[in-house]
């Protein structure tokens, strides 16, 4: 029997530049993974696609982004990023509004930020490669939802505030799923009642 470990390979790694010219080219990569997996959906994107989209090499993309699956993380944690500023954002308005004001408001920006990130959507289900950072992440939007909760009038207690804000997490996810479909007819409607739905929940517990 052979004495010499069996190495393992080391696992990819998103690659951070460090010049201006990079991080131009990097933010180009993202943009056209964005439209492209907006377009044709996670699996059958292709990263030649994602390249040319970008007016790159397909050396240069994988001298980023590795893999496929590296540069849908990426851009997700773009999106989240993005996704928690817009929460932020919110908490100002929510100071004394009412549970419809409020949600009417989440909706509106929701919908914003949906247009703005079309590809959060269709990367929102696909599981993640690092799941502790895609669970620090929902941590902490379940965080700034309860603050909004707190924050209304009349307010949630802090206890049920944290309840609440894991079935609007939810809630927004089914939001978001609705949204993909395009070719649903009756999808504002949806999107209305459960609108309706989360209005008359929040007042049950406040």
């Amino acid at each position: 029997m052979s004495s010499q470990k069996t190495r393992e390979k080391p696992h990819p790694e998103v690659r951070s530049p460090q010049r201006r010219r990079g991080r131009e080219r990097v933010a180009a990569l993202l943009r056209a993974g964005e439209e492209i997996f907006a377009e044709k959906g996670f699996d059958a994107a292709t990263m030649t696609e994602i390249a040319a989209r970008a007016g790159a090499s397909i050396g240069s993309l994988y001298q980023f982004f590795p893999t496929k699956e590296l540069l849908a993380d990426t851009l997700q944690d773009v999106n989240g990023d993005a996704l928690s500023r817009m929460l932020d954002a919110l908490e100002e308005a929510a100071k004394g509004a009412k549970p419809a004001t409020l949600v009417d408001r989440l909706f509106r920006d929701l919908s914003a930020f949906l247009e703005a990130h079309p590809a959060f959507a269709v990367l929102s289900d696909r599981p993640a490669a690092d799941k502790a950072k895609k669970a620090e992440r929902r941590q902490r939007m379940r965080g700034q939802i309860a603050a909004l909760l707190v924050a209304m009038d009349p307010p949630l207690s802090r206890e049920r505030a944290e309840r609440m804000a894991v079935i609007v997490l939810h809630l927004m996810r089914i939001s978001v799923a609705i949204s993909g479909e395009a070719e649903l007819a009756i999808r504002e409607d949806v999107l209305s009642d459960l609108r309706r739905m989360l209005i008359r929940q929040i007042e049950e517990e406040s």
